[in-house]
């Protein structure tokens, strides 16, 4: 009743908050199956189904006082059971026409009273009680999941010796479970005979498409892959609860003219869908496009590229024949978890490539594995076959982290028969076998014999696990014998490199017991400890435990050495080599916020900056890994400036060390954000080193990591002023062709800084640089479209400059980006217009030239972002200078959504919000427009403001307002000729002007009506 109800089950409503279970067959069958489920109960568990639930379930009935029995206390219209909770609650209590249940026993009960009405009680209590599971074991449902995840083997047995409730607690999560399974069997049954596409033609036509998808001119398609490797028995790639809706398989396809298309592959046809969130981790299902028969006319319809390339190839005679109609075998309950086999990894995981360049031996890990049979043989694995049922879902825990959850999602395939396996899995297994009976001796000697094997294999990797060796080494960290200590480390350190052990690791507890040994005096112990748990905890779940059971402060204990002497003896090596596996594993688990506030408070921020003057390069790597890692943090930023760590890191820029280098520019990058660390790396003569650092174009996360921090650094005019004497410059410049994305975002912000001296715009014009950067406005990422925009902007405050842009048509295409859904994009993009409007050669014919362009502008004063309104009242007062495009601006509504922002508190906003208000009274009558939809009070206000730029720009607005008599009489009633008296003695001759400009205009009026007063 978990994943079957809220995903299988089929509502009106498209949330799962609200709605009803829709009349279709599927539902039916559902419900039948709980009905029997729950009419059995009684029987079949006696003693399960006297068990109290956490919560009763309660729900609308169609029951009355007279349908029951006296078995009941029946008063009026009341029901109530005589059978109470400890708490002297009736478990069944009937107040019309809510039921209150809160055993399986009277849930029993009341369904044989309901009679004919049966079916539509289980309806109605499934529809008001949507998550029915947490509700019968209630909040400790967490707690009983972690113990049935970690106590596999035996675990009802070993939960009998504890109390009778927990006990009871365990059996009903498992058999509530079973239920489960047997509700999503009984739904991918209705896929049997289905029409449409099945997973054999989609197969072939992805594979088709990945064919023409190679690099070159010919191809159409930049990539085609499934986001899951993981293919059930019935070739489906979709999870179980998705095949019941009918659906195959979901693909990420990039083409080379759109935006990347998620797309749902069913036996309907295919269709886009809502695309992976943020964090990577969920698919938006939800249909947003029309259903296509098959692949190609999906491309087709939304590529005008492939459209074009697809007629020219004939990709007819490429797919192969498939029939139109095939059986889809329906995936056994027993086997929901269970991965098949599935074709080769498509893709590698981005968010690996980092770390298998700090493991070399993780190239093994690409190959896919599948759960253990121990887990499979006791039922506890999960449809997705991900993790064992008992263990508590990622999403249910709060965890941020740094990175997406890597290594989650892959899955694995095993050779199709025993006869494929060689030699030495059968090797490792006997082995296995004779640790488990062996003395300490034999285990010793077995030990010594099994590290002999090529343990990053996948096939010997694959042997320990399936005989259940991974519970044997993590028991001989129980022991008293160091050398099997040491020999089971050993063993754990390599083969942890692989996804699936170090997951199995933790979903056996052995990560407990990992920690443990942290504690040991043995040095040899506790550096090849703290180097597996930096193994293991690469996923959120394993950082999570190390924090729990105390393994940061230890780890954080095991950075106290001596680095920095310059001959060390044989103890004090075992000390630096303790500290470097400690920094590594603190690295490991620093991806988690929470964890990067453990390690502060621990005192590892004062341990990592001793760390730091080392001059061992395998120390300082892990060092400064994790001080980068961490330096996202304000905290971090704060301390690594206090404690004098920006000279360390810049001195360790100069070492010849590529990924030394980029770890150190990556916290320059990340702590230059403040003033003060961008003059202690000029202080420190840390500018050179980074540009120099450039020259390294073949090393992308190097570079990117150099760019980042020179964007950093050259925000202060002082560092570009260095910059310049190296030529900086000229090499960004260089670099803004056939670069990574992340390397071009930080190429811009660069840029875009370096822009705002005069001189480096003529340099950039004359490199060429003025072309590079309007062909980057085409792009999609919106990061590298914000800076790119500032950069543009910049550069357009040049009149050679704005000439060059205008003949690229560059002012239309950052235009076109105020349509981008990214309120950071919209903003940039607005700025860059201002001065694009500002120093055009003929700025008036230029706007009105773009269609529908005025409209769009003024339709972003809808917005409900400061920023963006800031920026586009900003380009409004430069557009509204030409008569006739603010008369059209007048047309579209200017007056009244500029009147709607006067009530703004923002500084910013209302500066440019005064100053487009001045321009727009240059037209008509919208003065007076101004002054009825009053926009004159609030105005007045903003002369109290601190902010002298808003001073000046309301001081004009209030003048040209002041040629109109009624807002002369507004103006003068909210008191503003006091506010610009004061105002009058202003140095800015520009806001002396106007005040004094505005006050002769209601002194005017004010003459004028004693006149008035005296002759007429």
């Amino acid at each position: 009743m978990g994943l079957s109800l809220t995903r299988a089950a089929q509502w009106t409503t498209a949330t799962s908050d609200a709605g009803k279970l829709a009349p279709t067959p599927m539902n039916v069958s559902l419900l039948k199956e709980v009905l029997r489920f729950v009419e059995q109960f009684s029987s079949q568990h006696p003693q399960e189904a006297e068990h109290v639930f956490e919560e009763p379930l309660q729900w609308s009935t169609a029951l009355v006082a007279s349908d029951f029995k006296t078995d009941y206390d029946i008063s009026d219209l009341d029901v109530q059971s005589p059978e109470k909770d400890n708490k002297g609650r009736p478990l069944l209590q009937l107040s019309p026409p809510t039921v209150c249940v809160r055993s399986f026993s009277q849930l029993s009960k009341l369904l044989h009273l309901a009679d004919n009405k049966r079916m539509e009680e289980v309806q109605a209590c499934l529809e008001e009680n949507r998550d029915p599971v947490v509700k019968i074991l209630g909040p400790s449902l967490d707690s009983i999941l972690e113990k049935a995840d970690a106590h596999t083997d035996g675990l009802v047995d070993e939960e009998k010796e504890e109390d009778q409730s927990k006990d009871i607690k365990v059996k009903l999560f498992l058999l509530l479970q079973d239920l489960d399974k047997q509700l999503l069997s009984k739904c991918l049954k209705d896929m049997d005979g289905r029409d449409g596409l099945d997973p054999g033609a989609v197969r072939n036509e992805v594979e088709m498409l990945k064919r023409h998808s190679s690099e070159g001119e010919k191809r159409v398609l930049k990539s085609v892959r499934y986001t899951s490797d993981y293919v059930f028995s019935n070739g489906c790639r979709a999870p179980p609860w998705r095949q019941a809706l009918n659906e195959i398989c979901y693909l990420v396809i990039e083409p080379c003219d759109t935006e990347t298309l998620y797309i749902t592959c069913s036996t309907a046809g295919v269709f886009l869908n809502g695309g992976i969130n943020r964090e990577g981790e969920e698919i938006g299902f939800e249909q947003t496009s029309d259903v296509f028969k098959d692949l190609r006319a999906l491309l087709k319809s939304t590529s005008p590229h492939f459209a074009e390339n697809a007629n020219k190839q004939d990709f007819e005679e490429e797919l192969p024949p498939t029939q139109k109609t095939q059986h889809v075998e329906l995936v056994d309950a027993e086997e929901q978890g269970q991965p098949q086999r599935s074709d080769e990894q498509q893709e590698k995981n981005v968010h690996e490539k980092e770390r298998q360049r700090h493991a070399p031996n993780k190239a093994n890990d690409r190959k896919k594995y599948e759960p253990c049979r121990r887990w499979n043989n006791l039922g506890l694995v999960s449809p997705r076959g991900k993790t064992p049922a008992g263990s508590v879902p990622m999403d249910a825990f709060s965890e941020s982290s740094s990175e997406s959850e890597e290594e989650e999602e892959q899955s694995e395939r095993h050779p199709e028969s025993n006869t494929d396996l060689p030699s030495e899995y059968w090797q490792i297994q006997k082995l296995v076998k004779y640790l488990k009976v062996g003395d300490q001796n034999a285990t010793a000697l077995t030990l010594c014999a099994m590290m002999e094997f090529n343990l990053m294999q996948e096939t010997c990797q694959l042997a320990i696990r399936d005989v259940g060796g991974l519970e044997v080494l993590i028991n001989l960290l129980d022991t008293d014998e160091v050398q099997c200590k040491i020999g089971s480390l050993k063993i754990l350190r390599k083969i942890s490199h692989n996804v699936h052990i170090r997951r199995a690791i933790v979903d056996m507890g052995g990560l407990q017991s990992i920690m443990k040994i942290l504690d040991s005096p043995v040095k040899d112990l506790k550096a090849l400890d703290a180097e597996t748990i930096a193994n293991v905890a690469r996923f959120r779940r394993a950082r999570r435990t190390v924090r729990q059971y105390g393994g940061i402060k230890k780890l954080v204990r095991l950075l106290d050495c001596a680095p920095n002497l310059a001959n060390l003896t044989a103890e004090q090596e075992k000390d630096v080599e303790v500290a470097r596996c400690g920094a590594l594993a603190l690295w490991s688990c620093s991806k988690s916020t929470k964890n990067k506030e453990a390690i502060r408070k621990a005192g590892g921020v004062f341990m990592l900056g001793r760390l730091l003057k080392s001059p061992h390069e395998n120390m300082l790597i892990p060092v400064v890994g994790t001080l980068q890692e961490c330096a996202s943090e304000e905290s971090y930023r704060i301390a690594i400036q206090t404690e004098g760590m920006i000279k360390d890191l810049v001195q360790n820029l100069s070492r010849d060390n590529d990924e030394l280098q980029m770890h150190c520019a990556n916290a320059i990058f990340k702590c230059a954000q403040d003033k003060q660390t961008r003059y202690l790396v000029r202080q420190y003569k840390g500018l050179q080193p980074l540009v120099s650092l450039l020259s390294k174009a073949h090393n992308k996360q190097l570079l990117a990591a150099a760019t980042g921090a020179i964007w950093k650094c050259s925000i202060s005019v002082e560092n570009v002023t260095k910059f310049q004497e190296y030529k900086a410059l000229q090499t960004l410049l260089c670099l803004l062709t056939d670069q990574p994305e992340e390397v071009l975002v930080n190429v811009l912000g660069a840029v875009g800084e370096f822009a705002k001296i005069p001189a480096n715009k003529a340099t950039i014009r004359k490199c060429g640089g003025i072309r590079s950067l309007v062909n980057l406005l085409t792009g999609t990422n919106q990061a590298l479209l914000v800076n790119v925009t500032k950069a543009v902007g910049a550069c357009a405050t040049d009149m050679d400059n704005m000439i060059i842009i205008d003949k690229l048509d560059g002012v239309r295409l950052v235009w076109s980006l105020l349509r981008n859904p990214s309120a950071d994009v919209q903003s940039s993009a607005a700025w860059a217009l201002c001065p694009c409007i500002e120093n055009a050669k003929d700025a008036g014919e230029m706007v009105r030239s773009l269609v529908g362009g005025l409209e769009l502008i003024v339709n972003l004063l809808k917005s409900t972002n400061n920023e963006v309104l800031a920026s586009i009242c900003a380009a409004i007062a430069k557009i509204a200078r030409d008569k006739e495009n603010l008369a059209v601006l007048t047309d579209h509504g200017v007056v009244q959504l500029l009147t709607k922002l006067t009530n703004t508190t923002d500084d910013r906003l209302r500066r440019h919000l005064a100053e487009a208000v001045g321009h727009c009274c240059m037209w008509g009558s919208n003065r007076a427009s101004f002054g009825d939809a009053g926009a004159v009070a609030p105005l007045v206000r903003y002369l109290k403001s601190k902010d002298k730029a808003v001073h000046k720009t309301t001081a004009m607005a209030l003048y040209q307002l002041s040629r109109d008599p009624n807002n002369c009489i507004t103006m003068h009633d909210k008191g503003v000729v006091k506010l610009l008296i004061h105002h009058m003695g202003s140095d800015n001759e520009m806001l002396l002007e106007a005040a004094a400009g505005c006050v002769r205009n209601i002194r005017l009026l004010a003459q004028e009506n004693r006149k008035a007063k005296l002759f007429y």
